[in-house]
């Protein structure tokens, strides 16, 4: 596959013509080169480019202020967007836009595209970045040694604010099954600092983490603050490089689905549960004893409808 700087080299060589038809692209693979090539976008600024997508021929000829309105944003927020995709203001924004909504109302390619199919669109970057996660644990000896440390660590700190919160809450429920003592921390400043301060004092030796886009600056002072104290950690993000990860000790960078509004998070799923899976072979006779006990009291107790 072609890089995304590649890909928004061919989007620019089409609008000027300088392709043969067969490698042309159509607008809304255009438009998808030019939003994704640029940093993530916050969930208004979504909203424009999915408007934009789906309305090409129309919205590339718009006003600021009637974009503003068609989308429910503030003009500011569409300036803030054009910014973040890399143009200097919404009138070279628009510019661009103008050569790709006019290759379309020519009859260029993708002309009928269905722009409804963008749920399809999203399903399908999230099956690359499965592909690119399996490719990976091609080599699993990281996992398999960073999840044996994260057993060893007791207690176990399980980190994850704002969005991220989900993929940390989800990740503690399970290892709570396995491990004797998992301390969940999903709310930052002072509240999360005193946590990882007690889980020091009390023999932790590790914190596994999680940061998702947008990431959030109180998790990369909380991650700062356990190193100060002495935690090690392990990170499950979606970049390889950043303040987050530099201050990490293992990072396991995973990609987001980041076509819809909000991101989807299958692969950074499957990554905390190839860390969970370590965890267990780390310790299986612990792990065995754990969820024989586990089950007995959920039988006990009726957790569970039964089947």
């Amino acid at each position: 596959m072609p890089s995304p700087q590649q890909a928004r080299a061919q989007a620019s060589a089409i609008t000027s013509g300088k392709t043969a038809p067969e490698a042309e692209a159509s607008p809304t693979s255009q438009l998808r080169v030019l939003f994704d090539d640029g940093p993530h976008l916050s969930p208004g600024q979504r909203r424009i480019a999915q408007y934009l997508i789906e309305n090409i021929t129309e919205a590339a000829f718009l006003s600021i202020t009637d974009l503003a309105e068609r989308v429910g944003v503030s003009q500011p927020s569409v300036t803030r967007f054009a910014a973040a995709v890399g143009f200097t203001g919404y009138p070279a924004l628009r510019e661009k836009l103008q050569a790709i909504a006019l290759g379309a109302l020519a009859g260029g390619p993708g002309t009928e595209e269905n722009s409804s199919n963008e749920l399809q669109a999203a399903v399908d970057a999230e099956i690359e970045n499965l592909e690119n996660l399996r490719r990976d644990f091609g080599d699993p000896d990281q996992v398999i040694a960073v999840g044996r440390e994260l057993s060893r660590s007791t207690p176990l700190t399980i980190l994850g604010l704002r969005i991220s919160a989900s993929l940390a809450e989800y990740f503690a429920y399970a290892a709570r099954r396995i491990h004797p003592d998992v301390r969940l921390v999903t709310r930052g400043g002072s509240v999360a600092y005193d946590a990882l301060l007690q889980s020091r004092e009390a023999g932790g030796t590790w914190v596994l983490a999680f940061s998702m886009p947008r990431h959030a600056q109180e998790t990369l002072t909380a991650v700062r603050v356990a190193r100060s104290a002495g935690l090690r950690i392990a990170l499950v993000t979606d970049l390889a490089l950043g303040p987050v990860a530099d201050a990490a000790d293992y990072v396991f960078a995973t990609g987001t689905g980041s076509r819809l509004v909000f991101d989807s998070y299958a692969a950074p799923g499957v990554m905390a549960a190839a860390l969970l899976q370590a965890m267990t072979d780390a310790d299986p006779e612990r792990t065995q004893a754990r969820l024989e006990e586990y089950e007995q009291i959920s039988d006990q107790h009726q957790f569970f409808l039964r089947d």
